[in-house]
């Protein structure tokens, strides 16, 4: 799906070629075919390393199954080729702190796939934070659908994702990071599987991923976000809502969504801010916009050879931060990031 999603944003682009696409599988490969329509004509491989050893790319895009991105990652880092990672960097610290590292010497851009931040309301959110003076509270609430269904099920265990707080809400935790200025200390969790994929069998045995959970996320300026998740949700108004609340006033906003409401003490009162869609986007896709925002900043690092604007580093904490929750729930006990850190 996000294949053909950063497919389907590439095609609008002027000064982009899609010259290959490594798929193992045959379905996959298909639905990849079809989303270059008439403009692009690709070289088919089967094996990401046959991609890999072409002069003819210039840079990838990594939107393999979780658990498969280190060993990826280990052999973009062999050449010299700019990549955009998808989310979640690494199922794991171990593995995330050797991309991290791995990073440092490599010569191409290495830009992570946290588009959260580039849809136009949270965007809009982001810009509007002075206004409400020293922050002290972010909340995140995600009410959806389960997660879909992946090729061969790989979605379906905690062994292949990292975890559902790893999987799906590191975007969540990179935007609690964009949002507070100071850095992470210590997470407590609470959640489980109380709904979803319990009847389902695969080889025998019974997916482990949660569908639901509270996170709180204190921070050492003493901020605190709190994350309110829940995957057996279907038909909520909006499937994210976002608050964010300062000494002065609060900003709240919703995923999708038109506006965002900032609101002020000392006047006991609020405006909305009409947000419109970036005029650069040409394609909204999945992200309402935010995965084509993605592509331009990571283009332009490459033209500019600039640092990216989402660095390796955030895709590190932000996973960090998911593994913590993920222990915490375990353990019913809380969580240091120095701890995990140190591992």
């Amino acid at each position: 799906m996000m294949g053909c999603e950063h497919i389907r944003n590439l095609l609008k682009m002027d000064d982009v070629d899609l010259v290959a696409i490594a798929e193992p599988n045959e379905e996959s490969k298909q639905w990849a075919i079809n989303s270059c329509g008439d403009k692009f004509t690709p070289h088919l491989y089967d094996n990401y390393r046959d991609l890999l050893a072409s002069d003819k790319v210039d840079a990838v895009v990594v939107a393999t199954p979780n658990f498969h991105h280190i060993e990826v990652m280990r052999e973009v880092f062999k050449t010299k080729k700019h990549v955009l990672l998808e989310k979640p960097m690494c199922t794991n610290i171990k593995d995330a702190k050797e991309v991290l590292e791995s990073s440092k010497e490599h010569d191409g851009v290495v830009w992570i796939g946290l588009e959260y931040r580039f849809m136009p309301t949270i965007s809009a959110t982001l810009q509007h934070l002075k206004g409400i003076g020293n922050i002290k509270m972010c909340s995140i609430r995600e009410h959806r659908f389960p997660f879909l269904k992946k090729v061969n099920d790989w979605n379906r265990f905690n062994q292949n994702t990292g975890g559902t707080l790893v999987e799906k809400c590191c975007h969540f935790f990179d935007l609690m990071n964009q949002i507070i200025p100071s850095e992470p200390v210590d997470v407590f969790a609470s959640g489980g599987q109380d709904v979803n994929h319990l009847e389902e069998l695969y080889d025998g045995e019974t997916p482990d991923i949660l569908d639901n959970a509270y996170v709180i996320v204190n921070y050492a300026n003493g901020a605190r976000a709190l994350l309110d998740l829940c995957m057996f949700a279907e038909g909520s108004e909006h499937e994210q809502e976002i608050t964010v609340t300062g000494d002065i006033g609060k900003i709240k906003t919703t995923v999708p969504g038109k506006d965002i409401i900032i609101s002020n003490r000392s006047n006991n009162n609020f405006k909305s801010v009409s947000i419109k869609l970036d005029s650069r986007v040409k394609e909204q896709g999945f992200h309402h916009g935010a995965s084509y925002l993605e592509h331009l900043g990571f283009l332009d690092a490459i033209k500019n050879k600039t640092s990216p604007e989402v660095t390796v580093n955030d895709g590190l904490m932000s996973i960090v931060l998911g593994v913590a929750a993920q222990e915490s729930i375990v353990t019913g006990k809380l969580v240091k990031i120095a701890d995990l850190l140190k591992g």
